[in-house]
C-alpha cells in the first residue's frame, strides 16, 4: 500500500504551495484516476510516489518504505514506475530495444535476464515489432508505449502515468488505454492522471484534487453523483451526465439504465419524437 500522511510540498525558492495536507491510501492492484483543475497538484503528487520529490512536511510510505530515507530510493523506484506526459523526457536509447534495456542494465542484471525482461516488456506493452526501430522514427503514441515498456522492464508493482493519452488521436489513445487495462488486470497498480472524464470513468476509484488537497475521493459512481461539487471547481462533466441533465432541464423523463452516450442520444430522440424505435 502507498500511504500519504498529511503531506505538504512547497516549491522553493518560488514559495508555491503545491500540496497542502494530503492524506491518501492507494491499495495494491488498484486502478485509480487522479483528476482536478490545472495547478491542483496532480503531477506534484505522483512525483512523490518514487521519491523524485520529498515532502516539505508529512510522510510518504511505499509498501512500508519511507521516501525520506535515501537508502530506500532504489527499492522504491523499482516498486513504482513513472511514465511522464512527454515521453521524450525519459527515452534515452537510440533504438527501442536499447531504451527498454536501460533500466535493467543499471540494475546490473545478467545479460540473459536483461534480454528476457526487454522481450517481456515489449510484449506486455503490445509493441514487440518495434524492438529494432530508431526512437526518432516513432509516432507520439508509439513513444508513449516505449516509455511504458521501459518502466515494465523494471517489473514495478505500481505505475503512475501523467496524462498518457494527451494530444493523441483516438486510435492511439485507445491502444494505450487497452495496455493500461491489461496491466491492471495482471495485478499492476495504476495511478492515472487525466483531464479526460471518460477515461476516469473507466477506473475503480477517482481522487479529485483541488488547491493542493484531496477534494473528493470515491468510486466512479459516488464521484459522478456529486455533480455540484465537480462544477464548483470547474471540472467538465461526463457526456452522459450532461445529456441526462439536459433531459431533466427540458422537463423530459430520464430513462433508467442508460449506460452510454449513444443510448442517451437515442432516448432523447425518441422522447422528442425525432425518431422511432426500431
Amino acid at each position: 500500500m502507498i500511504i500519504f500522511d498529511d503531506v505538504y510540498y512547497r516549491y522553493e525558492p518560488e514559495g508555491i504551495d503545491a500540496l497542502s495536507g494530503v492524506s491518501l491510501q492507494i491499495r495494491e492492484s488498484e486502478h485509480l484516476a487522479l483528476i482536478g483543475p490545472n495547478g491542483c497538484g496532480k503531477t506534484t503528487l505522483i512525483r512523490h510516489l518514487n521519491a523524485l520529490l520529498l515532502p516539505s512536511a508529512g510522510t510518504v510510505t511505499i509498501d512500508g518504505l519511507r521516501t525520506e530515507n535515501k537508502k530506500h530510493h532504489p527499492e522504491i523506484r523499482s516498486l513504482v514506475g513513472m511514465v511522464f506526459q512527454n515521453p521524450d523526457h525519459q527515452i534515452v536509447g537510440m533504438t527501442v530495444e536499447e531504451d527498454v534495456a536501460f533500466g535493467p542494465e543499471n540494475m546490473r542484471l545478467p545479460t540473459a535476464e536483461i534480454k528476457q525482461r526487454v522481450a517481456d516488456a515489449l510484449e506486455r506493452a503490445g509493441i514487440p515489432e518495434l524492438a529494432g526501430r530508431n526512437v526518432e522514427t516513432l509516432s507520439g503514441g508509439e513513444k508513449r508505449l516505449v516509455a511504458i515498456a521501459g518502466v515494465l522492464a523494471m517489473r514495478p508493482r505500481y505505475i503512475a502515468l501523467d496524462e498518457p493519452t494527451a494530444f493523441l488521436d483516438p486510435a492511439a489513445a485507445k491502444r494505450i488505454l487497452n495496455v493500461i487495462d491489461t496491466l491492471h488486470a495482471g495485478g499492476v497498480g495504476i495511478i492515472h492522471i487525466t483531464h479526460n472524464i471518460a477515461e476516469a470513468a473507466l477506473t475503480q476509484r477517482i481522487v479529485v484534487l483541488n488547491e493542493g488537497g484531496v477534494y473528493l475521493d470515491g468510486t466512479v459512481k459516488n464521484i459522478f453523483a456529486q455533480i455540484g461539487m465537480l462544477q464548483k471547481i470547474g471540472m467538465p462533466l461526463p457526456q452522459i451526465t450532461g445529456l441526462m441533465m439536459g433531459l431533466q432541464a427540458a422537463g423530459l423523463p430520464v430513462p433508467a439504465g442508460i449506460v452510454d452516450v449513444d443510448e442517451a442520444l437515442k432516448q432523447i430522440l425518441l422522447l422528442t419524437g425525432k425518431t422511432k424505435e426500431r
